[in-house]
């Protein structure tokens, strides 16, 4: 017997949280939760743990201590289970094999390998599906991984401190402490969060940034800057060869351990191809920390498609001043210390939006 509505939110809004505890690990794969319930009771549960690894319905089954009332369950998965052979078998087959009868998926996979054929697969084996339960909260949760599928480039999140008079740096982008403790933990797990890290030559000749994790735990970026005439220091940590790197420039230069070069066209238009090249890369999220030319050129050509801005109390009376952009659509708004975070969101450019 089909379960009730409110029974459904609650066991997708589980699934769904489930799935978040895969970010950061699971890409370039997307979120994804799986409940597994008996008679109006959780029996198995489980996420995407790790990109390679097992996919959240699977460990959801296998963690059913009486595999017998799998006959008689019904699964909520945040994502349509899988039909193709990937890095692990298709998880459609797992669901029809252990004889579940009723499924009820979150959002459909925007993936072509997928597209409705894990769906398809479901009912056609005689299984009772049901769509679209908690379907916004989940795009919202993979909003990286629909950005990608759907706008064929990554998603793409700005982020600044600024303090309270509208200064990114000192006069001569001499580098200062803007934010407080609070926000520089915040800063490294969003860094854990995001598949890239990308900042312009003049942001790494100042600031000479590791750009890594170090306040929270969690997976490195990839580290993107942009270099046109291969001017920044090879001295500089950018070089250092402890996680992937990438820079992108208008010269050759030859590709070596843990750091790559691209070269793009001083003819076409910077970004298009830097994205069109991660979109090639897999690279589905960019955090970009960079300074006021990469910040006002992503505003202007509307490339973004979330904004962090971590307001400070402190004052500066001059310096570099912080892009001024008149946004709307604010999400988010709190405190995170003695910093305020306001977060933004392009409507324009969200999935189908």
């Amino acid at each position: 017997m089909p379960a009730s509505p409110d029974f459904d939110l609650l066991m997708m809004r589980r699934a769904l949280d489930l799935a978040r505890l895969g970010t950061g690990y699971a890409r370039p794969n997307p979120l994804v939760g799986c409940v597994i319930t008996h008679e109006g009771r959780i029996i198995g549960e489980g996420w995407h743990r790790q990109y390679g690894g097992p996919h959240a319905e699977v460990n959801a089954v296998a963690a059913v201590a009486d595999p017998t009332l799998l006959r008689h369950s019904r699964a909520y998965v945040t994502l349509e289970p899988c039909a193709h052979h990937g890095k692990t078998p298709p998880c459609a087959d797992l669901l029809i094999a252990q004889g579940i009868p009723e499924v009820v998926v979150c959002n459909l996979d925007p993936n072509p390998l997928v597209a409705g054929r894990g769906l398809e697969k479901l009912r056609a084996a005689g299984i009772r599906v049901e769509t679209g339960v908690l379907e916004a909260e989940g795009r919202w949760l993979n909003r990286r991984f629909f950005t990608f599928q759907e706008k064929k480039r990554p998603y793409v999140v700005l982020k600044w401190a600024e303090t309270a008079d509208g200064y990114l740096a000192g006069p001569y982008f001499q580098p200062v402490a803007i934010s407080g403790e609070l926000a520089r933990v915040a800063v490294h797990r969003w860094r854990s969060e995001e598949h890239a890290i990308l900042i312009g030559t003049r942001t790494a000749l100042h600031d000479n940034p590791h750009l890594n994790v170090r306040e929270w735990p969690g997976p490195d970026p990839i580290r993107l800057v942009i270099d046109k005439n291969l001017s920044l220091p090879p001295t500089h940590h950018l070089f250092d060869g402890r996680q992937p790197t990438v820079v992108y420039t208008y010269r050759e230069r030859a590709t070596k351990d843990n750091l790559g070069f691209v070269r793009l066209s001083e003819a076409e238009d910077l970004f298009p191809q830097i994205f069109s090249n991660l979109h090639q890369r897999n690279v589905q999220s960019v955090l970009v920390e960079g300074g006021p030319t990469v910040l006002n050129s992503l505003l202007k050509d509307g490339l973004w498609d979330e904004i962090r801005i971590l307001r400070s109390a402190r004052r500066l009376g001059g310096g570099v001043a912080a892009p001024s952009p008149g946004l709307c659509g604010m999400r988010q708004h709190t405190r995170l210390g003695d910093d305020e975070l306001f977060v933004y969101v392009n409507e324009r450019e969200q999935p189908n939006g």
